[in-house]
This record gives structure tokens, C-alpha cells and sequence, in this order.
């Protein structure tokens, strides 16, 4: 049994849906330390609370998106960033380090997550990096326009400062352009899918589903009223209806059949949800935040794939709605080229079981030299 000790982003739900998938397939063989904060925290905890496996998840500190009047307000986001940098990030590596060698651990994994990185390397320790941001590092983006290939390559920074160095990068995303040059170690696979997703049988009972985040605007949903088709909502929590427009609290089981059941999906454009939804084979209108890059280069490499379409949040209209559902039958195809293939979890564990076989192998032979050597002073 090995010791996994994993750490990662809270933000949204993306980060820990990857996360929780790899997990779930990991806890019945190996004991595993997960540190999150924010969303991340509650959503693993709220999930293993009843796993009888060995799987302990404890709080850190964590970056979070700042917004301002409903919008990401990305200079406040990253003042906060430096903030974490210079003032929790020091304290956070010197704890890891020390529950690191208390945990014992053999692996590190981290997705987004600063400190686990820093401390993995202190200790020696193997670092799988598994995440999405490092499209921005390791992709050709020429497909996208001039001012998101800017944006791309000031955000690769950041990305390059939060995990500084790691045995092996692996990006999981919908989308698989070529890597760029000096980027050819980087391992490519799907988004990481959980398998109530992936034993899910698709079907159409001629609603549409709505993942929103909080900041959506009212407007939004005044246009989703208006498409003439029911709507159900997650991620505003529960409210009175708006039309046909209902309103639903998260709940995992519940949102994976409907989104098997659903016609389509409007929604946010995280990558996490859009693999779900491509693997499913359900056509998409995502809604990326104004001002939120990562959002807005999914859209197009969504929109390029012919997998579906975006709007920015805040001008999305009924008309718009309607032209999209006016224009499902054009993605069928591209769908249907996708559908069943998104799932990238077993390209992941394949590094991981290759990274921990090496440790073990690199563990055996110092034991082994640790023994000749006391058999030479005896």
C-alpha cells in the first residue's frame, strides 16, 4: 500500500471533481492525504464522508478569485495572489513538510496548488502535476484570436510560479491542439470523469440543464425563461422558479442524470463540465465570464471542434438562446466523433502506478545499500 499525498486548487468545482475521480480509483490500494480549501474542501469531504477506505482530507489556506460587482476582477485577483505568495505561502510549505514525513508519503499529486510542489521537492519527493491550467504553458494556441494568445502567455507565468517543477506535467482537457516546442514531454489526456458519468446512458427528455456560478446576472435567467423549453438550474442554490426556469441545490447524483437526460446544456464554461457533456454526446452553449481568459479560450476551442457554441455571460439574450437550439442538428456530427472517448482517468493512473513502481524500486535499493553498509561495520 502506498502513500499518496495530493493538494489542489479550491476555486470552482473543477479542480475537485479531477481530483475525486482520481481518488475514487486510488483509495482502495493506497492511503491518501488530500489538503484543499474553499469549494475543493467541502465538495471532497461531502463526498468520502462515508468512503471506508483511507482517505483523510485536511484544510489549507488557498487562492480564490476576486470579483467585483459580479465581475472577475482580475488585478484584485492577482494582488491577492501575490499577497498568498509573500505572506501564507512560506508558513504552508514548512507544515506540509512536516505532515509529509509524518504521512510517510511516497507521491506527490498536485493540481493548482502552490505549496505541496515546493514541499514534494524538499523531501525528494516524486511530483505529478495534473491539471488544466498548463494548456497555457505547453499548448499551440494560434487557433485562438491575437488578444487571447496575449492573455495566454501572461497567465503562463502564473502557472509556471504556482508549480515550479514537476517529474511529470499531464494537461487534462477537452480540447488537444499541438504542443509547442520544448513541450513534447507534456502527457495529453481527457478531462478526468467520474464514473457515474462514464456508466451513464445517454438520453433526451427535452429539458435543458444549466450549471451557473454564482455572480451570474438576473438577465441571464430572464433569457433562459424565455427559450421555451424547461430549464433546470445548479449552482445558485434553491429559490422560487422563474417560469419554467427551476432551481436546484447541488447534489451530485441528481445533476449526472440530468445531464445524461437533458437535450442540451447552457452553462459555464468550465472544462470540466464541457468533458462530461462531450462525453455524454450533449451539445453546449457555454457562457464564459468577460474578463475571465481561461473561460473565453475554452469557448473557442469548444466552438472550434463544432461541439457547440458561447456568449458572453452578460449578453446572452433569448434570441440567442433560440439560435442555438435552432442549430443543435449542425453538432451532431462532431458529437457524435466524441462522444464516449472524453474519459482520461486511466491515462493519469497509468503515470501515477509508473511513478510509484519507480519509488519503490529507488526505496528497495536504499534499504539495500543501507544493509551492506551495517554488514561492512559489523
Amino acid at each position: 500500500m502506498a502513500r499518496i499525498a495530493i493538494s489542489l486548487c479550491g476555486e470552482g468545482r473543477g479542480h475537485a471533481t479531477r481530483v475525486s475521480s482520481l481518488v475514487g480509483r486510488l483509495e482502495e490500494h493506497n492511503e491518501i492525504l488530500v489538503w484543499a480549501s474553499a469549494d475543493a474542501l467541502a465538495f471532497l469531504r461531502q463526498r468520502f464522508a462515508g468512503s471506508p477506505h483511507r482517505v483523510r482530507i485536511e484544510e489549507v489556506p488557498g487562492l480564490i478569485f476576486e470579483y467585483t460587482a459580479g465581475r472577475l476582477d482580475l488585478p484584485r485577483s492577482i494582488a491577492t495572489g501575490i499577497d498568498f505568495g509573500a505572506r501564507r505561502l512560506g508558513p504552508l510549505v514548512d507544515r506540509m513538510l512536516v505532515e509529509l514525513e509524518a504521512f510517510g508519503a511516497d507521491l506527490a499529486i498536485v493540481d493548482m496548488e502552490p505549496a505541496l510542489p515546493r514541499a514534494a521537492a524538499r523531501l525528494g519527493l516524486p511530483v505529478v502535476s495534473v491539471d488544466h491550467q498548463h494548456f497555457l504553458v505547453a499548448y499551440d494556441l494560434d487557433v485562438l484570436p491575437a488578444s487571447l494568445r496575449w492573455m495566454a502567455r501572461l497567465m503562463s507565468y502564473a502557472v509556471v510560479m504556482q508549480v515550479p517543477e514537476a517529474d511529470d506535467t499531464i494537461v487534462s482537457a477537452f480540447f488537444r491542439p499541438p504542443l509547442r516546442r520544448g513541450w513534447e514531454h507534456v502527457r495529453q489526456v481527457g478531462p478526468l470523469l467520474r464514473p457515474e458519468v462514464t456508466r451513464c446512458h445517454p438520453g433526451d427528455a427535452g429539458f435543458l440543464l444549466s450549471y451557473l456560478r454564482r455572480n451570474t446576472p438576473f438577465s441571464a435567467i430572464e433569457s433562459l425563461a424565455d427559450c421555451g423549453r424547461p430549464v433546470k438550474v445548479y449552482g445558485l442554490g434553491q429559490r422560487d422558479p422563474v417560469g419554467r426556469v427551476s432551481f436546484h441545490a447541488i447534489d451530485d447524483g441528481r445533476f449526472v442524470e440530468d445531464l445524461a437526460s437533458c437535450t442540451a446544456l447552457v452553462a459555464a464554461a468550465g472544462n470540466q463540465l464541457i468533458g462530461e457533456a462531450l462525453h455524454l454526446g450533449k451539445p453546449l452553449l457555454v457562457l464564459p465570464e468577460r474578463g475571465h481568459a481561461e473561460q473565453l479560450m475554452n469557448s473557442h476551442f469548444l466552438r472550434s471542434m463544432g461541439c457547440g457554441d458561447f456568449c458572453p455571460l452578460d449578453e446572452v439574450t433569448s434570441g440567442r438562446i433560440h439560435g442555438f437550439l435552432d442549430s443543435l442538428h449542425a453538432h451532431r456530427a462532431p458529437l457524435a466523433a466524441v462522444a464516449g472517448h472524453m474519459d482520461g482517468t486511466a491515462d493519469v493512473l497509468a503515470v501515477v502506478e509508473r511513478r510509484l513502481a519507480a519509488a519503490a524500486v529507488t526505496a528497495a535499493a536504499g534499504q539495500s545499500h543501507l544493509l551492506r553498509a551495517a554488514q561492512v561495520l559489523r
